[in-house]
């Protein structure tokens, strides 16, 4: 009998488990080592690939990032298109830290130019960790599934007390508008999830100027 597995490798017999692992955990090391030497509070931003420069996000994206670093932070993003661009383009050029923490995928992205420090992964899971340690806060502008699994993992994270708390801010309080009903009727009055978890935890902002003064607020530099 066949003995299927998910996980897609280029490791697939039985016997090279064992390289698998080993691979993961250079992946770490190596990560842990670059972002280890960063010296900046940083702010992971996360959003759509596929917003184009000229939607709000993205331009929005940009003049966060540049607000950031005149307040001091660095910015981490996955590092390709759209609004992760954005963002490494708005650090990068206002001479801030500008991070990339880029995916191997089946249909390649490349990572952008404005990634001045970056990190490859092949496993979402070691990528999802560095994200979090490196994080003062994170930042979920308009995007799809992906970055809805961002969000989520630091929810629960913090909801679970696997982390310290940190700013959850969304962005754009008219696209997470429906989750966020969703979340406090469908989920919280199934007795799944309480309202005071999502209000503790989850910030809503609709400028950039919004994102700064919160963080500023409550984040000590």
């Amino acid at each position: 009998m066949e003995i299927r597995q998910n996980v897609i490798d280029d490791l697939n017999a039985m016997t090279t488990e064992s390289w698998r692992t080993i691979r993961i955990m250079a992946e770490m090391v190596q990560a842990l080592d670059t972002l280890n030497k960063l010296g900046t509070n940083c702010v992971s931003i996360f959003g759509s690939a596929r917003s184009t420069s000229d939607t709000p996000e993205y331009r929005d994206a940009e003049r966060l990032s540049r607000m950031l670093v005149e307040k001091g932070f660095g910015v981490i993003t996955g590092g390709g298109p759209g609004v992760m661009e954005a963002a490494n383009k708005g650090a990068a050029e206002a001479g801030g830290v500008s991070v990339g923490l880029r995916i191997e995928l089946p249909h390649e992205q490349g990572c952008n130019q404005y990634v001045k420090t970056r990190c490859n992964f092949r496993y979402f899971f070691t990528r999802k960790f560095m994200f979090v340690k490196y994080a003062m806060a994170y930042v979920v502008m308009p995007g799809g599934m992906g970055t809805i699994d961002e969000l989520s993992e630091a929810f629960v994270l913090a909801q679970t007390g696997r982390i310290r708390p940190f700013p959850i801010i969304l962005y754009n309080s008219s696209y997470w508008a429906g989750l966020l009903e969703w979340l406090r009727t469908s989920m919280a009055n199934g007795g799944f999830i309480n309202r005071e978890e999502i209000d503790k935890l989850v910030t809503v902002c609709d400028t950039p100027e919004q994102v700064v003064e919160h963080l500023c607020k409550i984040v000590i530099l």
